[in-house]
């Protein structure tokens, strides 16, 4: 796959997961998978791109007031440091692959069984919403280090699953958690030890950098001022089933050859 389609790929991609909140770090797997790349680079780049896509959208979305900060926060407490060991572990392009895609089949699965948009936060006590998004913003963490995606892809169908959020806040509320997972499993996959390093393959990759700004900076603004909520949640079960699928018939053919 030659320079010119990925960046165009990555161009695209920015711009179609930004508009739900998310960095398209799964899709950017999927793409550098396909491409032939070592897939001990791809997580790598993917987090990259997340960052640079997501603080675009957390800036939006925080002006809009999509953003909750107190939603946020117990999210990621444990998953900041989970991630950081994620991105850390050393795993086979068959597990990571493999791995990747089942997880965001079920999480597509459940945002597809689930079409109703709730319109307000469940009215739950702080220290019950806290002793629940912690574990799960730690799973979540670890297996988005071990992936190279920023896990708010994961994020996305719990909270519409559990009614924590409507639409815009989840958007906003998974830009928050992507970003500072993506930064912490980045920190980790640059730091990974043993005979083979990111590093040089990743500084090569600025070209797809800097189109992914360009796109995540038109998706967000769409997300966050244009798009309906219903029009969101949709767009959102879409992407992740379309990626999960992908993944999984790619995982499915190395485990058959």
């Amino acid at each position: 796959m030659s320079l010119l389609i990925l960046i165009g790929l990555f161009f695209l991609v920015a711009v179609a997961y930004s508009s739900v909140g998310f960095g398209g770090g799964s899709t950017y797997n999927a793409v550098l998978i396909l491409s032939g790349m070592d897939f001990r680079l791809v997580p790598a780049i993917a987090l990259s791109c997340n960052v640079l896509v997501v603080t675009g959208g957390v800036y939006h979305h925080a002006r809009a007031g999509h953003l909750s900060i107190a939603g946020l926060l117990p999210f990621i407490i444990l998953s900041v440091p989970l991630a950081l060991l994620g991105g850390l572990l050393h795993v086979d392009e068959q597990l990571f692959i493999g791995l990747l895609g089942f997880s965001l089949l079920v999480a597509a699965t459940q945002m597809l069984a689930e079409p109703r948009v709730p319109a307000t936060m469940h009215n739950i006590s702080t220290l019950r919403y806290w002793l629940t998004a912690a574990p799960i913003g730690g799973v979540i963490g670890l297996l988005a280090g071990i992936t190279g995606i920023g896990g708010g892809i994961f994020l996305a169908p719990v909270i519409y699953l559990m009614k924590l959020a409507p639409a815009r806040s989840v958007a906003g509320i998974t830009s928050g958690f992507i970003l500072v997972n993506s930064m912490a499993g980045l920190l980790g996959q640059l730091m990974k030890s043993g005979n083979y390093s990111a590093y040089d393959g990743w500084v090569e990759a600025w070209p797809l950098f800097v189109f992914v700004v360009i796109g995540g900076q038109i998706g967000s603004h769409l997300g966050a001022y244009r798009l309906p909520e219903t029009w969101i949640k949709r767009l959102t079960a879409v992407l992740i089933l379309y990626v999960a699928l992908r993944l999984t018939w790619r995982w499915l053919e190395m485990t058959l050859s």
